[in-house]
């Protein structure tokens, strides 16, 4: 007789033992529970099942009814193993009336065994099952390739049980499609998918949302399109799905007319379709629209809110700084009993940070029952998006373990610093724990080095990399800019538009910053009307000020000066600073004063207004006046920020004044 052991078992005993239990279970056919399950042990002793009446008391075809209706009560009902696995012993017993329908029960039982997530009594029913030849029934088998998908350590041996069933049905195909997306390797559930639709087998609705999936993960946008295709042609595009899998397959692929049209043509759209339209809109930075269909779902449908819905309007919170309308979000969190899950309380203290709140996020954080390697990247992300890149530093130093979007922080933290030591430090973990080919981490990597002045290996990362975005493009050309090598981050620039990637706001702050830095006064005046003029990027405050300094430093003070005026940020302290700066270079001291004027009614109490007309006066050898500017600073009580700089040691790093 076979002992199925209790789970109280210590696990290296238990592992121990499942050798000797299979090759127990090849020689007899009788399975018995383990007497510590006392309570269930009694239940069948007094009768207490279904009605008190066991197979043995019937014969004939009621008996295997009675059976049949029994033995699903307990897998179906209540998902009970140890019961069913004792009244599957009377399958074994000669007096007793043997069920036509052996396999459909073996199958309910390997689910069971699935759902109550025990994998070793999956592993000794698949020996038994191999014994008896019930392995060759479709059903047995497909329950038996659900047991290791979803349980399974290594996805090797579910591939083997796939490859030596014999019937292999849609529903075997689609197991392993979905296997290879949980596995995290898309590419072989493409391959498989191509191998299933060559040997004539049609995929339902679950392959084709599946391999939807995976076009979404590879960028595929072609193949996606052909499926979307596929799905119009064979009637599935009402079902809810698929058409939840083809909206996020648009939104990953920044179509979101697409997705929203896809979500207006369903004709009754659940909260998962109102789900997948928000988080497409949120991908793709369409914040105040995801607001906007979320309170629609809310208000006007009153469609129930799941931990992905709450976590997907808070990220469109924290990106827009809505502050009062997170705040109500967090209200409704409680009010749906979601405090402690993981996703919605990750997102919460993302949302927190990104309002500027970081006690509101660490609060977040520390009433956390659960914390994942996500939330310890929210919280690090909350740190460093305020500059506070020294916690950063500390609390990845704290961490057990750490993911990529871990490590794409600590080494902005680092770039932060410019503590290139602790970032080389970084980049061997990365490359120990993980490997290559990850664009954010990458990217990070191109700006740490180039922002800590080594853009020559900055560049080898460059060079090196398999995929860029255009975080990565915005890094290489911004280091080049930043290191005096203007000219190699226009070359940058130009070649990144040949690559078909867009250029965003960030990316013209670069080009206009390699100008300024390297005198290409015409230039600079190109690209800020190609910014303006073809694509339409409305100037910022960094982009004049980058302008008025390149015209400053021409000595083109009079144009720089109408630039802005003509600006609608032209209140902004900053880029009269900027123009004072340039003063400074020999300019008349009459125009030095009105400018240092101008800003001084702006900005009073900003020490830098000061400074810079002081070093304006020296400019032009009016030593006194540099003097009075300084006593008018003493008399008004302004004082000036002393500057720090950081050092890195061998044993620590710190600020010194």
């Amino acid at each position: 007789m076979l002992i199925i052991a209790s789970l109280c078992v210590p696990n290296a005993l238990l592992m121990r033992l499942v050798g000797c239990a299979f090759l127990h279970w090849m020689s007899t056919a009788t399975i018995v529970q383990f007497p510590a399950w006392q309570g269930i042990e009694q239940s069948l002793e007094h009768g207490e099942l279904r009605g008190g009446r066991y197979i043995g008391e019937m014969g004939g075809l009621k008996a295997e009814q009675l059976f049949v209706s029994d033995f699903d009560h307990f897998i179906h009902e209540s998902a009970q193993l140890f019961p069913a696995i004792r009244l599957l012993n009377t399958l074994h017993d000669p007096t007793q009336t043997i069920p036509s329908n052996k396999p459909l029960l073996y199958a309910s039982l390997l689910q069971t065994c699935t759902n109550v997530q025990s994998f070793l009594h999956g592993l000794l029913f698949h020996a038994h099952v191999i014994k008896t030849g019930l392995h060759t029934d479709r059903f047995v088998g497909n329950s038996l390739l659900a047991l290791y998908f979803k349980l399974g350590p290594d996805f090797r041996e579910t591939r083997r049980v796939f490859d030596g069933l014999f019937v292999k049905d849609v529903i075997s195909w689609t197991s392993m499609v979905s296997g290879y997306i949980k596995a995290g390797k898309p590419e072989c559930s493409l391959e498989l998918f191509s191998e299933m639709v060559g040997l004539g087998v049609e995929p339902n609705a679950f392959t084709l949302s599946a391999i939807i999936k995976v076009c979404s993960i590879l960028g595929k946008s072609r193949l996606g399109w052909c499926l979307h295709g596929v799905v119009m042609k064979r009637g599935f595009d009402s079902n809810r799905v698929i058409s939840c899998a083809l909206i996020d397959f648009y939104g990953r692929n920044w179509q979101s007319n697409e997705a929203c049209q896809l979500f207006d043509e369903l004709p009754e759209p659940d909260a998962i379709c109102w789900t997948s339209i928000i988080s497409a809109l949120t991908r793709n930075d369409l914040y105040a629209e995801a607001l906007r269909f979320f309170y629609f779902m809310q208000r006007n449908l009153g469609l129930s809110l799941d931990e992905f819905t709450f976590g997907t309007v808070l990220t469109a919170c924290g990106n827009l700084a809505r502050l009062r309308q997170g705040k109500q979000v967090h209200a409704k969190v409680i009010t749906y009993g979601l405090r402690g899950n993981v996703i919605v309380e990750s997102s919460l203290l993302d949302m927190y940070g990104k309002c500027g709140l970081v006690n509101e996020s660490r609060c977040v954080f520390d009433r956390m029952s659960k914390r994942n390697s996500v939330s310890w990247s929210a919280l690090l992300g909350v740190y460093c998006q305020n500059k506070d890149y020294e916690s950063v530093i500390r609390i990845f130093k704290e961490m057990d373990e750490s993911d990529l979007y871990c490590f794409g922080t600590i080494l902005r933290a680092c770039a932060g610093l410019a503590a290139v030591r602790l970032g080389k430090e970084v980049h061997c973990q990365y490359v120990r724990r993980v490997g290559w080919r990850d664009v954010i981490v990458e990217s990070a990597l191109v700006d740490l080095y180039a922002k800590c002045g080594c853009i020559d290996f900055a560049q080898r990362i460059f060079v090196q990399m398999s995929t860029r975005n255009l975080i990565t493009w915005n890094s290489m050309m911004y280091g080049f800019a930043q290191n005096g090598r203007g000219g190699e981050a226009l070359s940058i620039f130009d070649e990144m538009i040949k690559e078909g990637i867009k250029p965003d706001y960030i990316s013209f702050i670069g080009v206009l910053f390699a100008c300024s830095h390297s005198g290409l006064v015409d230039q600079g005046r190109h690209y800020f009307n190609l910014m303006t003029g073809e694509y339409g990027i409305k100037p910022g405050i960094e982009h004049y000020n980058c302008m008025v300094d390149l015209l400053g430093r021409a000595g083109l003070l009079e144009e720089a000066e109408n630039l802005i005026e003509s600006a609608w940020c032209r209140d902004d302290p900053s880029l009269w600073a900027v123009l004072l700066g340039a003063c400074t270079t020999g300019a008349s001291s009459s125009t030095a004063e009105r400018i240092a004027g101008k800003m001084i009614e702006l900005d009073p109490n900003n020490h830098m207004n000061y400074v810079l007309l002081a070093n304006a006066y020296r400019a032009v050898g009016r030593w006194n006046d540099a003097v009075k500017v300084r006593k008018l600073m003493e008399d008004r009580g302004v004082k000036k920020i002393k500057g720090t700089s950081w050092v890195e040691t061998t044993s620590k790093m710190g600020s010194l004044p």
